[in-house]
């Protein structure tokens, strides 16, 4: 890897930022597990960096909340936890409400029209029964939605809790019992907005968080009760 490289988009950034968008994508895509240690050794072997990239990209994804410290041990990706779930949830319920509450007032017909592809991408995307492709294509169709609401702050806000979300996203999309409800959830959020229905539009964003809380923490108590 060299001293700078090319991220998607992004300008050339630092080796350290490399190292960590790397690590941070690993762990959000279960590339890196829950539970599983992150060797400082073996982590710059494998990217050809030394470990100080390395042992800076862990302190940032630990006050991320991506990697734990356990003593004797060292770092170790995150557990999923009910509680960390609910801390993210409790937020992203009231920001999406006002997220769909704004699309309505402020969407362009051409974002309703992006909106839409983005809706039946979605339903494709459910199709291939791959959870990254399907999470991946959940993401664009909220992302469409937040861009819709003109508010600076609260993309970024937002932008901050989907990245934390992916990974029970993840876990929610890998359940192929949700497909229909998530395809008739999507459709009623587009619905309403085309419609610009603040009220019904907030109330199925939230619906849909509720939806997907309630079956991540089922598949967290059984995953302990292994």
């Amino acid at each position: 890897m060299n001293e700078f490289a090319k991220d998607g988009d992004n300008d050339y950034l630092p080796l350290r930022d490399v190292v960590f968008n790397t690590l941070r994508q690993s762990i959000l895509t279960g590339e890196l597990k829950p539970g599983e240690r992150l060797m400082e050794i073996h982590l710059a072997d494998k990217l050809g960096v030394s470990r100080t990239p390395i042992r800076e990209a862990i302190r940032k994804l630990e006050l991320e909340g991506l990697v734990t410290m356990i003593p004797r041990r060292g770092a170790e990706v995150a557990q999923i936890t009910e509680k960390h779930l609910k801390d993210v949830l409790e937020v992203r319920r009231a920001l999406d409400a006002l997220t769909v509450e704004l699309a309505c007032e402020r969407i362009t017909q051409d974002e309703l029209a992006d909106l839409m592809d983005a809706r039946d991408l979605f339903a494709k995307a459910i199709k291939t029964k791959d959870a990254n492709k399907i999470a991946q294509a959940d993401v664009a169709f909220h992302d469409i939605i937040l861009i819709a609401s003109r508010n600076d702050r609260l993309m970024q806000m937002l932008s901050n809790l989907s990245q934390q979300m992916y990974r029970y996203r993840l876990e929610y999309v890998k359940d192929d019992e949700h497909y229909d409800r998530l395809i008739e959830e999507h459709n009623i959020i587009f619905d309403a907005i085309s419609r610009r229905d603040s009220k019904v539009g907030a109330e199925a964003i939230i619906s849909h968080i509720d939806n997907q809380e309630k079956s991540i923490m089922r598949s967290i108590a059984a995953r302990r009760r292994k």
